[in-house]
């Protein structure tokens, strides 16, 4: 029985998942894989059902009616591990810009090291990102750092999504009360954790753009993020 469970949220990946899920079964250290699908039209869900017969007892599907925000499907994802009882629960992209290697480094940051939260950090060590344009690199770079001016954590990568959560920590943030559904949702459980004083770590990771599939980036995603973040930390500062 595998202590960690990683959740892979997907709307349209039948291009990327089953290799994906191949490649994640396929490492030294056990994990089981929680797909969190969209209703997919392209048949995302059909192909993880299929696999299932392959993989029993380590890969499991929550299918969602509708496309309904990246947080959302980590928060019903998030819910699902905690009832059963795993010890570390992932966030991981399913196209490939996370590399499943990786997944044993986050594990053994908290495992070994005592983190409550690994975070495969992009810019921890420098600009470590593959295959994107200059100005989307700066404006994630720049949003980062953004993040960490405003809300003052220690954090050089504050929009990451590959991450690795002790259960505590999300027993003990109130998941009911998270705000952002977009990529926002990544800073807000950062942010949450850095205020209940989790022990909190960066592994250095290289990001590589998806070659296959597209992109869920918008401009709505991105205005959440930058007008989110400053209501969130007035927020706070007034509750204090």
């Amino acid at each position: 029985m595998a202590n960690a469970v990683v959740i892979i949220p997907t709307y349209n990946e039948i291009e990327n998942i089953e290799r994906l899920l191949r490649n994640i079964f396929a490492l030294q250290r056990a994990f089981h894989i929680l797909v969190v699908d969209d209703n997919s039209p392209d048949g995302t869900a059909a192909k993880v059902k299929e696999l299932q017969e392959l993989y029993k007892g380590k890969l499991f599907l929550l299918n969602r009616p509708k496309k309904n925000g990246l947080g959302t499907a980590y928060i019903a994802g998030f819910k699902w591990a905690l009832n059963q009882e795993y010890e570390y629960i992932f966030e991981m992209d399913a196209d490939f810009s996370h590399n499943p290697n990786d997944l044993i480094r986050l594990y053994n940051a908290c495992v070994k090291d005592g983190a409550d939260l690994a975070i495969g950090s992009r810019y921890v060590t420098g600009v470590n990102v593959v295959n994107w344009p200059m100005g989307r690199v700066l404006l994630s770079w720049g949003a980062s750092r953004y993040v960490r001016f405003i809300t003052r954590m220690d954090i050089y990568d504050t929009t990451a999504g590959f991450i690795c959560y002790h259960h505590k920590v999300l027993r003990a943030i109130d998941l009911e009360n998270i705000k952002f559904v977009g990529y926002a949702f990544q800073i807000e459980m950062k942010y949450k954790a850095y205020l209940k004083k989790f022990k909190i770590v960066e592994v250095p990771v290289v990001f590589t753009d998806r070659t296959k599939g597209e992109s869920k980036m918008s401009s709505g995603i991105i205005s959440e993020a930058i007008f989110g973040v400053v209501k969130m930390r007035l927020q706070h500062l007034f509750k204090k």
